[in-house]
């Protein structure tokens, strides 16, 4: 199932958000928050001007919004949520038949 993780976080191209000067506010939550109840899985970036490290964004988000830190690795990091609306075809395409 590892594989098949780290194959799901690199087709996630682009990020939704990236976390900046502003550090992580409510329009970050919030948009964070629809990011994962759309795609489950979301990596994410810390700019060199956020005054937070990327663990501690990593942190704050998954306190705020009720995901689960899957991995930081420098300036990024991967958050994943189930989402609340049923869909297995998503959830097939991240871990694949389980």
């Amino acid at each position: 199932m590892g594989l098949k993780l780290c194959l799901a976080v690199k087709k996630t191209g682009q990020s939704p958000a990236q976390v900046g000067k502003g550090g992580v506010g409510e329009e970050l939550i919030t948009s964070v928050d629809h990011a994962l109840e759309a795609r489950e899985l979301i990596k994410m970036s810390v700019l060199d001007t956020a005054p937070v490290s990327a663990r501690e964004a990593a942190d704050e988000l998954e306190e705020a919004t009720g995901a689960d830190v899957v991995a930081v690795v420098g300036r990024r990091f991967v958050l994943y949520r189930p989402s609340k609306k049923k869909n297995p075809s998503l959830t097939r395409r991240i871990f694949g038949n389980m």
